[in-house]
């Protein structure tokens, strides 16, 4: 089965930057010019992260995220400071095939169910932040990782499911950023409960990493360094998969 391999682009202050477990942001460069070497590497989508716009209380900046999108040639999911359906139909006018709810999801679920009976659930995806607790057991984080829901992510994840998104993205906080592998654990108990696609984030260091996903049940892989550095300098290069490489190992 092939699935799709997702490079998760990250803006801070109108910049290209990638944290380690959602804090230690290294600037990695001006994101048009990641979006125009994605795609020479025939990447599957894109989703582009204002991980600012929330945070500041302010709308998405939609200049920028025009502009990212009349350089890239494949499908596009943008995410940050949505808060209201005109700003949906903004984004999705502008060229962007999906847009990613976060912290709306637990200050105005309306607005899902909204989106979703406005351009369908297709186009509507939930990103889930995940940690484990001092007790080892997951919790849902919202405002960047630093705020306890008290949530159980499978239990939200199915409301979600309920309310109206069509994919799930599940970031895993505590590998973000470490190349230590996505959670597995975390994957196949979100899987397990829904029956919308789960895209894994968080912890991707190799292709192998993607095939435990897939076996775990994800439907999509997505990465943010190992997309954006090259170890074990961690100096700045894009790149992105051989299609033969992702073949051979991944779409078997």
């Amino acid at each position: 089965m092939r699935i799709r391999v997702i490079p998760t682009l990250l803006l801070h202050k109108g910049g290209l930057i990638k944290s380690i477990q959602f804090k230690n942001y290294k600037y990695v460069g001006d994101p048009i010019n990641a979006v125009k070497i994605f795609n020479e590497k025939e990447v599957d989508e894109i989703a582009v992260i204002d991980i600012d716009a929330t945070r500041d209380n302010r709308p998405p900046n939609f200049d920028q995220i025009f502009e990212i999108a009349s350089e890239a040639f494949m499908p596009m999911a943008y995410g940050g400071g949505i808060t209201n359906i005109e700003e949906v139909k903004k984004i999705l006018h502008s060229g962007y095939e999906k847009v990613i709810f976060n912290k709306v999801l637990h200050t105005n679920l309306n607005l899902i169910n909204q989106a979703a009976n406005l351009v369908g659930s297709q186009s509507v995806v939930a990103s889930i932040d995940v940690k484990k607790n001092i007790f080892g057991g997951y919790a849902v984080y919202t405002d960047n990782g630093t705020k306890n829901t008290k949530k159980k992510p499978e239990h939200f994840a199915k409301e979600l499911e309920n309310a109206g998104v069509g994919e799930i993205i599940i970031n895993y906080i505590d590998n973000d950023g470490t190349y230590k592998g996505y959670d597995t654990t975390l994957i196949k108990l979100i899987t397990s409960l829904v029956n919308v696609p789960v895209i894994a984030l968080g912890g991707a260091g190799s292709v192998e990493d993607f095939v435990h996903a897939k076996q775990a049940g994800a439907s999509a892989v997505a990465a943010g360094s190992m997309f954006v550095f090259q170890r074990p300098h961690q100096a700045v290069l894009i790149s992105y998969p051989t299609q033969n490489e992702l073949k051979e190992k991944l779409f078997k």
